[in-house]
């Protein structure tokens, strides 16, 4: 069964007395980019560094919070429309169309990998994007004055909604995150060192879980859970497939407490439970 965190117990208790008001939930974007391997497809992660306020030490992919530009001028577009998308992700059009470019901005600026072209049936020539991703990362540089100034387009046709995970009421910090899933593109390739990551790592989803099951690698309840559902999945077109057949619904962990005895649930994934006795 999996462990729960140190700081969990104090703010469980707290939040169920009324003594803790939970945190507003920032919404964000996280992309499992995905390659063929030997054995089938394997995923890009990174190893967020232990100084990081959130998930510091943690397995992660590529993701980041929303930027408020993004809401104010959409960039140019290709691909199913906001308005699709919002149909998707159930949102409005301009939150859709803000998420879409969360997650294609963080895994430019996380991993170097670009999902843009010149039009709606090319992708971006490889080159040195370095003083770019510095630019957008110091939100000097907003996605959509990126694009507009290098005449290329968003692709959201690159990219294929997984899941929505929504931080508990009782963490610090919260996010309402919807998944994507994304095969990295023909002829580019995916940064080997990133800012906030102390390691990167193309892994199998077995590989990945096996390493979590061992303690080598720490991860939050979302991405286990992803790479467990990919685990089945033989090829990155085969993930593409199965995301079209998805739900995108949200999912939260929400705590109960029983005298000593608290858990901690999401509902669908019985597997995630972590349960235990901490006195008060």
């Amino acid at each position: 069964m999996p462990q729960m965190p140190p700081s969990w117990p104090a703010r469980i208790r707290a939040l169920a007395t009324g003594e803790l008001v939970p945190a507003p939930t920032r919404p964000s974007a996280t992309v499992v980019l995905l390659r063929e391997g030997a054995a089938g497809p394997e995923a890009y992660l990174l190893r967020r560094r232990a100084t990081m306020a959130f998930a510091g030490g943690m397995y992660a992919y590529p993701g980041g919070g929303v930027d408020p530009r993004d809401r104010e001028v959409r960039p140019p577009w290709a691909g199913p429309s906001a308005a699709e998308w919002a149909g998707r992700l159930g949102v409005d059009e301009a939150t859709a169309c803000a998420v879409l470019c969360a997650a294609v901005r963080e895994t430019f600026e996380e991993a170097g990998v670009l999902l843009a072209g010149p039009d709606a049936r090319t992708l971006v020539e490889p080159r040195d994007w370095a003083a770019e991703r510095a630019a957008l990362e110091r939100h000097e540089l907003s996605l959509a004055e990126f694009l507009t100034e290098h005449r290329l387009v968003l692709r959201s046709d690159l990219l294929a909604a997984w899941a929505r995970w929504v931080t508990p009421e009782f963490e610090e910090r919260r996010f309402d995150t919807w998944f994507f899933v994304a095969a990295l593109p023909s002829g580019q390739v995916a940064a080997d060192s990133v800012g906030e990551a102390d390691r990167v790592a193309w892994l199998s989803p077995a590989a990945a879980l096996e390493g979590f099951a061992a303690g080598e690698f720490g991860m939050l309840p979302p991405t286990v859970t992803v790479l467990r559902e990919l685990l089945p999945l033989r090829s990155a077109a085969g993930v593409a497939a199965a995301a079209a057949g998805r739900r995108v619904v949200p999912v939260l962990g929400r705590a109960e407490v029983a005298g000593d005895r608290m858990t901690v649930r999401w509902d669908g994934y019985d597997e995630l439970t972590i349960d235990g006795v901490f006195p008060a």
